[in-house]
């Protein structure tokens, strides 16, 4: 493969609202080029996880080659970044952005713009991309494309008469999307002859050969044997080969000007390689990074434990296996008193938490109780100082807090005017303000809350779809940290606190988490031989209480008449030996108890 004139070369990305068919374009698109072989075609390619292909999302970004043979006579190298369209991946959405010249922004013909697909659109803007609007799904009967284009044209302020109509599903208009691509989307610029200017789109790591990073040339070249160095980790290596993707790994003698490709690093250690960083020449360095670059941060802890204590050495290995294709995954060990060692694992989103406690599930074969989500907060002690607490079991007496601040999110629903009421109910129950609604068109509201982060994770996405009968979609990105009135909820069995059923809560809302707790677990915690009390309590104060009742034999059975003395004298004797068993008795909590703070809400 030849280096390519740069008039010749397109970088685009493919963007959207998630579900509304990025991946399965991306297929037709690799089959009609012929960059796959038909019989070698799968469904979303380009997907690689098995997770990616049941839920039919993508979560890691991917980037591929293909040669276009267009209408004009010339032949044209595509470099295809296929990105995921979840809010928790925003940032590496970013990163892709950065490295194309325009972008195929998908719209759903039966659903329309949706909240991450003005979004994405504002990102591709931010980033001076060229647009290429595309309307997807026409084949299906419910399908309304005039509608979808006067709304892109309203919504987004993007022209779309000629926005192109496609069937991923049938591959109708991809030969229409390809050249519309050619006409619409610059061509990179560069210098070959400057210092190297690269920017590290993603990396995974390969046994045999280490790191491996996905890279966009701005400037400069790379070849096998070139000294490199990472401008924002501060470290130099040794490229030990370079290729590009179809989606096949495919060596190649150089990666110049405007291409997209891999470098195979030879380094074991994957935290030196991030995403967003700059790769430019050791002996002959770039002026500047690239803009743009930070680090990842979680957004999401919880507390993840194996139900078996023996597995803790393979949790923690399959943590660290993971870590290697996924450096925004942080962890610290934790110790409960009720479900042993763990660790507290920090992740971007719910859905990066899901997805990576079902691959510890499935790929290692580990069987985990994950506690209840919670978030970054920042407590500002009488003292002075300032600590960030993820876990409730950390947070300080009340005595010596002086305030407690949570992180807020600006969040962007996009629904149909009838439900409007629903929505701002709902934000008003999770503490959220509206700050203002914009009607789109006469079939679309676009409503903006800033709501906390730690409402957002327990049950608002799945009262969102319920309420408005999945047509509202959402949007976030975070927005800063705020003052709040939290408290800590513990749960007392017989007295003992249960570290694992502690969480940090607002005031207001903390009697009725505790009512609902304490009937929850009233079900769930077996009859012992003895009375045993459940409470919610903050600090000393009880707030909610349940009781079990207690398990007892009919004493009175043989009793067949006679004194009622002889019948108190056995009911007596029978109440003296449940105190005494109280006293020295413990409650077996099972594990469907540590569930339950996560369906409160039912």
């Amino acid at each position: 493969m030849t280096t390519f004139d740069t008039s010749h070369i397109r970088n685009f990305s493919i963007v959207a609202h998630i579900d509304h068919g990025k991946s399965t374009i991306s297929d037709r698109i690799l089959s009609l080029t012929r960059t796959v072989e038909e019989r070698d075609m799968a469904s979303q390619l380009l997907d690689t996880m098995d997770i990616e292909r049941e839920r039919g999302i993508t979560i890691k970004s991917n980037a591929v080659r293909v040669m276009y043979d267009a209408d004009d006579g010339e032949t044209y190298q595509f470099n295809l970044i296929d990105t995921p369209g979840h809010v928790d991946f925003t940032y590496e959405v970013s990163r892709s952005l950065a490295a194309c010249e325009g972008a195929v922004l998908v719209v759903d013909a039966t659903q329309g713009v949706e909240a991450q697909t003005v979004s994405n659109a504002n990102l591709a803007m931010n980033a001076n991309l060229d647009i290429v609007p595309a309307i997807n799904k026409i084949d299906l009967p419910s399908a309304h494309p005039d509608e979808v284009r006067a709304e892109i044209e309203d919504e987004l302020a993007i022209p779309a008469d000629d926005a192109v109509c496609v069937s991923g599903k049938t591959g109708e208009g991809i030969h229409d999307l390809l050249e519309a691509i050619v006409v619409l989307v610059s061509p990179p610029t560069g210098d070959i002859n400057a210092p190297l200017k690269a920017l590290i789109l993603d990396s995974y790591f390969d046994e045999y050969r280490g790191v491996v990073a996905m890279v966009r040339i701005f400037d400069g070249s790379i070849t096998k044997g070139d000294e490199l160095h990472m401008m924002q980790a501060n470290y130099d290596f040794l490229v030990d080969g370079v290729g590009v993707k179809r989606p096949a790994e495919t060596p190649v003698d150089e990666l110049s000007v405007g291409e997209v490709g891999f470098v195979v690093t030879g380094l074991k250690d994957p935290e030196a390689v991030r995403v967003g960083d700059t790769l430019t020449g050791a002996s002959r360095r770039c002026p500047a990074p690239l803009p743009g670059y930070r680090e990842a941060k979680p957004m999401v802890y919880t507390g993840l434990f194996p139900i078996d204590n023996k597995d803790y050495e393979n949790l923690r290995d399959a943590l660290d296996k993971l870590h290697v294709n996924d450096p925004s995954l942080v962890w610290t060990p934790e110790t409960s008193a009720a479900l042993g060692f763990g660790f507290r694992v920090g992740f971007l989103g719910l859905l990066h938490m899901e997805v990576v406690k079902e691959r510890l599930e499935r790929e290692f074969d580990l069987g985990l109780i994950a506690t209840s989500p919670s978030v970054d907060y920042h407590v500002f002690k009488t003292d002075g100082d300032m600590i960030a607490v993820r876990s409730p079991q950390d947070l300080p007496e009340p005595v010596n807090i002086e305030h407690i601040e949570e992180p807020f999110l600006r969040a962007s629903i996009i629904c149909p005017p009838e439900f409007t009421g629903a929505v701002m109910q709902l934000a008003i129950e999770h503490r959220g303000i509206t700050t203002d609604m914009v009607h789109l068109t006469e079939r679309s509201v676009e409503m903006h809350f800033d709501i906390p982060l730690a409402e957002l994770i327990l049950d608002f996405f799945d009262q969102l779809k319920s309420r408005t009968k999945g047509y509202a979609s959402l949007d976030y990105e975070f927005s800063g940290y705020r003052e709040a009135d939290l408290v800590r909820l513990d749960i007392l069995l017989a007295g003992d606190e249960v570290d694992a059923l502690s969480f940090i809560v607002h005031r207001d809302k903390a009697y009725a988490l505790a009512r609902g707790l304490c009937d929850r677990l009233k079900e769930i915690i077996p009859r012992q031989l003895f009375e045993v009390p459940i409470q919610g309590a903050i600090g000393n104060k009880i707030i909610a209480r349940s009781t079990v009742k207690a398990r007892r034999k009919d004493v009175l059975a043989k009793c067949y008449g006679g004194d009622i003395s002889r019948k108190r004298k056995l009911l007596e004797k029978q109440k003296e030996g449940k105190r005494r068993m109280k006293a020295i008795g413990s409650v077996e909590v099972p594990q469907e108890a540590f569930l339950a703070i996560l369906k409160v809400d039912d």
